[in-house]
């Protein structure tokens, strides 16, 4: 099925609404991130960029897909059942004993899942392996991509995998960081400045892009962009808002790893459903 941007963003607002459901019931995890993340994986999986098959998740020729910031899984999850990896209805199993879908994801149980994530720093390397493996070993045409968030920027192992790749041109490999500015204990710009980010992925040999996380085109022209490019692995950094579509979650580091309770969940989805009260006002 292909799907109209507006479409497209009608399902990432209804993947922020899973979110809010998922976390409530769970009652832990991380709103923030996810919430901020929406439109990124909506446009991956439902954008044309992404080639799977949900039947048949472990298809030789699909594209491979990894998680390094495994902390942000429920929007992936949430991406993962409306895709048609498992029912929807399995979402409100969220770190419940005995579900597929753990605080972290873990690829041995999780549909459609590549790798396991939990230590942030890590999923780039796995990425690059894979990427490294289907170019120079398989020589198939599948690609990779890998999903960071710019906290995990601050550890040494992203960087020697950014050197690995950029020396051997892992042309199928797009990486795409969550540039929402905030980490566990406060701002990245206070916690480990990363500016001049850009600069510094182009130095270590990447083809580097700059969007707007929240705006459907801009992803997928991107991601279109990276498929086109033959010398260098990409990398697409995408500003995105924290807590995105939730005004009190909104740019707020607090929200990182908390899970709303009832009262907050019932007005984050009350704002969700009207879009911050557009649609009520529209219909008055």
């Amino acid at each position: 099925m292909e799907y109209t941007v507006k479409q497209l963003e009608e399902k990432a607002n209804e993947i922020r609404q899973d979110i809010i459901k998922m976390l409530l019931a769970a009652k832990s995890g991380h709103s923030a991130g996810p919430l901020g993340m929406a439109d990124v994986f909506t446009a991956l999986y439902f954008g044309g960029i992404l080639h799977y098959d949900a039947r048949n998740p472990q298809m030789p020729l699909r594209d491979r897909f990894v998680l390094s910031c495994g902390h942000i899984c429920p929007v992936w999850y949430a991406a993962l059942a409306h895709a048609g990896f498992f029912p929807t209805s399995e979402l409100a199993s969220l770190r419940k004993l005995g579900t597929r879908l753990h605080g972290h994801p873990h690829n041995e149980v999780l549909p459609g899942g590549e790798n396991s994530s939990g230590p942030l720093g890590q999923g780039l390397s796995q990425a690059v392996g894979m990427a490294y493996a289907g170019l120079k070993l398989k020589k198939e045409p599948w690609r990779v991509y890998c999903v960071m968030s710019d906290g995990e920027q601050e550890e040494g192992q992203i960087w020697e995998a950014a050197m690995f790749a950029g020396k051997n041109k892992l042309r199928n490999l797009t990486g795409l960081i969550d540039r929402n500015n905030i980490q566990i204990d406060g701002y990245t710009e206070d916690v480990m400045p990363l500016e001049p980010f850009k600069q510094k992925w182009e130095a270590f040999g990447w083809h580097v892009l700059e969007v707007d996380g929240h705006n459907m085109r801009e992803i997928i022209d991107a991601c279109n962009e990276a498929k086109a490019i033959y010398e260098k692995p990409t990398m697409i950094i995408c500003h995105t808002i924290p807590g995105k579509g939730v005004d009190f979650m909104e740019y707020r580091y607090e929200w990182h790893g908390v899970p709303p309770n009832d009262e907050q969940a019932k007005k984050a989805l009350e704002e969700l459903r009207t879009l911050g009260g557009k649609i009520r006002s529209e219909h008055e």
